[in-house]
């Protein structure tokens, strides 16, 4: 299928900016399950941007579960993920009050989630998850904001619990959920301390899911959730002003896509 896409400008995070008009096509059916991307090169020429910005972008569809990689083949819509919005009222999605609610739902999810990956688990599955929160402290290290790593880590923990179901729902709200993990990331990255409090927070559910304890990875995972509604709360007002409605903007953008 041949699709044109407008070349990005300065502003927003380029990769941002791809990556947005690729889950567009995705999420309207011009990309259905199956098709295949257009080549790496290919949408360097349609958006006029560096291999590294698609590349970027790709991830981050990849982290959403929107696209899957095929090696020696290329990228291709998962066949797994629903795409239908959700029904959300875009009056008040770009808020703190939105970007907090969006917590609380990943808060009910991931901690079930820990939980059955902690039962559930392989040996395969635990250097997944370790391999990923490497990825995430290195990434943080290197001056990131980490948001497709901390988002591929939860992943690597839902694929664990082994229910397809479960993934399936996190692929449909993976829209709304990286609004709120780039919101949250951003402001945990203003502070030590908040960064701090998020790596011992990953390195708690690990450990349970680690040592097979469904109660200790549930109870590590709602409060890793529920100290990142904390973080949220105790963000400097200028925070909010300066950053925090620009990067929950994906929840206004989802909500006007077409049904």
């Amino acid at each position: 299928m041949s699709q044109n896409f407008t070349p990005v400008a300065s502003g927003a995070r380029l990769s941002d900016q791809v990556a947005e008009q690729l889950a567009t096509e995705i999420k309207r059916g011009a990309l259905g399950p199956g098709d295949k991307l257009p080549t790496e090169a290919r949408l360097v020429e349609q958006f006029r941007v560096s291999r590294t910005v698609v590349r970027e972008a790709v991830s981050r569809l990849k982290s959403l579960g929107l696209v899957d990689s095929r090696q020696g083949s290329g990228v291709y819509v998962s066949t797994l993920a629903p795409f239908a919005p959700l029904n959300f009222d875009a009056h008040h999605a770009a808020s703190k009050d939105a970007v907090i609610q969006m917590v609380e739902v990943r808060r009910a999810l991931e901690a079930e989630v820990a939980a059955l990956a902690a039962q559930r688990r392989t040996a395969a599955d635990l250097l997944v998850i370790e391999q990923a929160m490497l990825a995430l402290d290195a990434a943080v290290a290197g001056g990131g904001d980490g948001v497709a790593e901390d988002v591929s880590f939860h992943r690597a923990i839902a694929q664990a619990a082994g229910n397809p179901f479960l993934l399936q729902t996190l692929a449909y709200l993976g829209q709304f959920l990286l609004g709120a993990t780039q919101v949250t990331r951003a402001n945990e990255a203003r502070r030590l301390d908040f960064a701090q409090q998020v790596q011992t927070e990953h390195q708690a559910i690990v450990k349970a899911v680690q040592a097979g304890s469904a109660d200790a990875a549930r109870q590590a995972a709602a409060a890793h959730m529920g100290n990142a509604i904390a973080r949220i709360q105790a963000a400097d007002p200028d925070f909010w002003l300066q950053e925090g409605e620009r990067l929950a903007q994906p929840l206004v953008n989802a909500r006007r896509q077409p049904r």
